[in-house]
């Protein structure tokens, strides 16, 4: 008998299934949202029938099956389900799961109809010189968009389904018309992140990003004050981060501390978790090195791939331990290192890092895993330059189009049917990694292999079962 599951998997893949899904993906011109958006609101009680259209009202009717049948498949009630999707962002990633399976199915790994967030380099002026900069950032763009020009892109992302935007440079707090971007795209309902190095957020700057709607701030600390002033260029640029971390902590905000770990701070890692914790931030997140940008310049302070394992373990124990603030990492490879953990540990709470987030590893959860582990680049998150050019993520220089060059119906239609996207959503293409029964929790960071190799679909030469790679890179070098 089929399990709930597989019953949810065989109503969503079923044509006749999709064809609906797709029918509610249309933007409703009258309500100044998707149906799906719509139908949601009337599902989870934000809004009464009689502040939507008839087709909305239809709409929900017609999804209500999918969502049961959702519910049932991961043991949530449904008014669980209601509460959670209460929340507006929490709706519109929903609103772009359900698209997905009308446009894609279920797949592994899973394929949203819009990304899930954006990575917006929105100015490459930065006051900061760091060593290992892919944007190898410092003055503007002379063809940086307009204010009128990004307020329209944030208008497509939205029509799209992005769920959140991330501000990022450069320095993002340097553009002068930063709040007003920012204000325009939580009025619209995205979530509004920012990745800034914390250098210019006194309690003023914090203040009128709260108040632009900004959720969550990432701000990147690269060892001890010694090591990150090294790193990054600038005298006295650690302690004014720093301070940016206690303004951010103070609004509220939710408080990512980054960390891109080389030879240079590899024994820095644990000082850097206990100023986390010391300082209220939520998450530490270690970003993983890639060559590209300015980065190029120190390829040879890559982490060897038994490094990248030793600290990627450390992190999963540390977390298993009861860390005071969530352990997470951009290396896809934690995935597997903690499914490894979890058999030699066998602890009730371990994990499965999934893309960001670290979710508790029950079966349930474990087959959605590998629905949605491993690398995100066009597949959960797409990036854009200053100019408006698009690539699958910030550091992974390959242009793939315009958005100046694009409507809103335009991206529907690259967001779906892009080769390159597609490609990256297929981990069975992989070299090596197309074979390892891990490809779905992780297959490597495609950017890592296209800035080593020139070529996505080569194998990441960080990964321990990729040793060969790595030994003939360095033969090479």
């Amino acid at each position: 008998m089929l399990d709930k599951i597989s019953l949810f998997v065989h109503l969503v893949n079923n044509a006749a299934t999709r064809k609906t899904l797709q029918g509610l993906t249309a933007y409703c011109g009258k309500c100044g949202k998707s149906r799906l958006e719509s139908a949601l609101e009337l599902f989870v009680g934000v809004k009464t029938p009689d502040e939507v259209c008839w087709k909305c009202r239809l709409a929900e009717k017609a999804l209500e099956p999918v969502l049961e049948s959702g519910a049932k498949a991961f043991n949530v009630t449904e008014e669980e389900m209601k509460e959670k999707f209460r929340d507006a962002y929490w709706r519109k990633g929903l609103a772009s799961v359900i698209k997905g399976l009308a446009y894609f199915g279920v797949r592994k790994p899973f394929v949203p109809g819009a990304p899930f967030q954006v990575v917006w380099d929105v100015t490459y002026a930065c006051n900061l010189r760091c060593k290992h900069c892919y944007a190898t950032a410092g003055k503007p763009l002379p063809d940086e968009l307009t204010t009128e020009e990004a307020m329209d892109t944030i208008d497509k992302f939205n029509r799209l389904g992005v769920t959140i935007i991330s501000f990022s440079g450069g320095e993002p707090l340097v553009r002068k018309d930063i709040y007003d971007l920012m204000s325009y795209a939580y009025e619209k309902g995205i979530y509004v992140a920012v990745a800034t190095n914390g250098t210019l957020i006194n309690e003023e700057v914090a203040k009128k990003m709260k108040e632009a709607g900004v959720g969550y701030v990432q701000i990147s600390i690269d060892g001890t004050k010694e090591t990150h002033e090294n790193f990054r260029g600038i005298k006295g640029c650690y302690d004014r981060a720093v301070e940016g971390i206690k303004n951010c902590v103070k609004q509220g905000f939710f408080v990512n501390v980054s960390m891109t770990v080389t030879q240079y701070n590899y024994q820095d890692v644990d000082a850097v978790i206990e100023l986390c914790e010391k300082l209220g931030a939520d998450w530490f997140m270690h970003y993983n090195f890639i060559p590209t940008g300015r980065g190029r310049e120190i390829v040879e302070k890559d982490l060897t791939p038994q490094q990248r394992e030793a600290l990627l373990t450390k992190l999963y124990i540390k977390n298993i331990e009861g860390s005071k603030v969530s352990l997470l990492s951009t290396a896809p490879q934690f995935a597997r290192v903690a499914l490894q953990c979890e058999k030699e540990i066998k602890e009730k709470r371990c994990f499965i890092p999934t893309h960001f987030y670290n979710i508790l590893a029950g079966e349930r959860l474990r087959e959605l895993a590998e629905f949605i582990g491993g690398c995100g680049a066009g597949r959960f998150y797409m990036s854009m330059r200053a100019n408006g050019d698009i690539q699958p993520c910030v550091f992974f220089p390959l242009k793939l189009g315009n958005i100046r060059d694009m409507s809103a119906r335009d991206l529907e239609e690259f967001w779906r049917n892009n080769k390159v996207f597609e490609e990256l959503r297929n981990k069975d293409l992989i070299e090596s990694c197309g074979n390892c029964e891990y490809r779905y929790y992780c297959g490597g960071c495609r950017a890592r292999a296209y800035n080593y190799y020139g070529d996505y679909l080569k194998p990441d030469p960080g990964c321990v079962r990729n040793l060969k790679y790595w030994k003939e890179l360095v033969k090479n070098s």
